[in-house]
C-alpha cells in the first residue's frame, strides 16, 4: 500500500489533477447544496455545454482556453437567470435551449476545423493528462476566490436558498445574490472541465449534495457532509483511475455514485431506528 502511493505521488500530471480536483469538488460541492435546494442544479449542465461551445471555437482560433471561456460562461449564466427570472420561458427551458445551442455551435466548429482532436476530446470527456502547470495555477487562484466569497456570503446565500421572499422582505438583495451564486457555479464549471469534460462535471454539483442529504437535515450538516463526501470520492475516484487505467472523470462519477447508493441505505437504516 505504502508503495502503491509513493508510486502514486510520484507523476506530477497526477499531483496536479489531484490539487485541481480537490478544489473543483469542494467548491462544486458547497455552490451544489444551493442550486439543488433551489431546483437549480441543472444550470451546472446547461453551463458546461455552453463552456464546450467557446472552448471549441476557442481551439479553432488558437486562442488560450481559459480566458476566453470565463467570462463568456458567466455571460450565459447571467442570461439564464434572465430568462428565468424575467420571460415566458423558465428554469430547465431555459437551460435546454441555451446548453443544447451552444453544444450544437460547439459541435460544428469542430466538424469545420480541426475535427476530434485531443484538445476537444479532453473538454468533453476530461483527461487527467491535460492539466497544466498554468492550468494549475489559474484554477487554484479562482477556487480560492470562491471558497472565500462563498465562506463571507455565506449567510446570504443560506437566506436565498431558503426563503427568497422572505429574504427579499428583510432587504436582501435576492437578485444580486443570485447573480453571484451562478457567477461562481460558472467559474466552477469552467476550472473542472479540463478533469472531468462537459458531459461530466455537472456530477459534481447534483451528487455530493444529493448524498449529504440522505443523512443530514440541517443546512450547515449537509455542507459540511457534501465537502468531504465530494473530496473524498474525486480522490478514490482518482486513485481507481490510475489503478485500473480508467477515465478519470468517469471512475469519480461511478465513485460518487456508489456513495450516493451506502449513503440512501444508510439513511434509511437511520429513519427505520428512529421510527421504531
Amino acid at each position: 500500500m505504502v508503495e502503491f502511493f509513493t508510486n502514486f505521488f510520484s507523476y506530477d500530471f497526477l499531483n496536479r489533477a489531484l490539487l485541481v480536483g480537490i478544489l473543483v469538488s469542494l467548491c462544486a460541492a458547497l455552490l451544489g447544496v444551493s442550486l439543488v435546494l433551489k431546483r437549480y442544479s441543472m444550470i451546472g449542465d446547461g453551463l458546461s455545454h455552453v463552456s464546450f461551445g467557446v472552448l471549441s471555437i476557442a481551439v479553432a482560433m488558437n486562442w488560450a482556453p481559459l480566458p476566453v471561456s470565463i467570462p463568456v460562461v458567466m455571460a450565459a449564466a447571467f442570461l439564464l437567470l434572465r430568462l428565468s427570472e424575467n420571460s415566458k420561458i423558465k428554469g430547465d427551458a431555459a437551460i435546454a435551449l441555451i446548453s443544447s445551442s451552444s453544444l450544437a455551435i460547439g459541435v460544428i466548429v469542430t466538424s469545420l476545423t480541426s475535427g476530434m482532436n485531443a484538445d476537444v476530446f479532453n473538454y468533453m470527456f476530461g483527461s487527467i493528462l491535460a492539466v497544466s502547470q498554468s492550468d494549475v495555477w489559474i484554477s487554484v487562484t479562482l477556487s480560492v476566490i470562491v471558497l472565500i466569497l462563498y465562506v463571507v456570503l455565506y449567510n446570504k446565500i443560506f437566506a436565498i436558498t431558503f426563503d427568497e421572499n422572505f429574504a427579499k422582505a428583510t432587504g436582501t438583495k435576492a437578485g444580486l445574490y443570485n447573480m453571484i451564486l451562478a457567477f461562481l457555479t460558472a467559474i466552477t464549471i469552467v476550472i473542472g472541465m479540463r478533469l472531468m469534460g462537459a458531459l461530466l462535471i455537472s456530477s459534481l454539483i447534483i451528487f455530493p449534495a444529493l448524498t449529504a442529504m440522505r443523512v443530514c437535515k440541517g443546512f450547515k450538516g449537509v455542507i459540511i457532509t457534501s465537502s468531504v463526501v465530494a473530496v473524498t470520492c474525486f480522490f478514490v475516484g482518482l486513485v481507481f483511475s490510475f489503478l485500473f487505467s480508467t477515465p478519470a472523470g468517469a471512475t469519480v462519477v461511478v465513485v460518487n455514485l456508489m456513495a450516493l447508493l451506502l449513503f440512501t441505505i444508510a439513511g434509511t437504516l437511520i429513519r427505520s431506528k428512529h421510527t421504531r
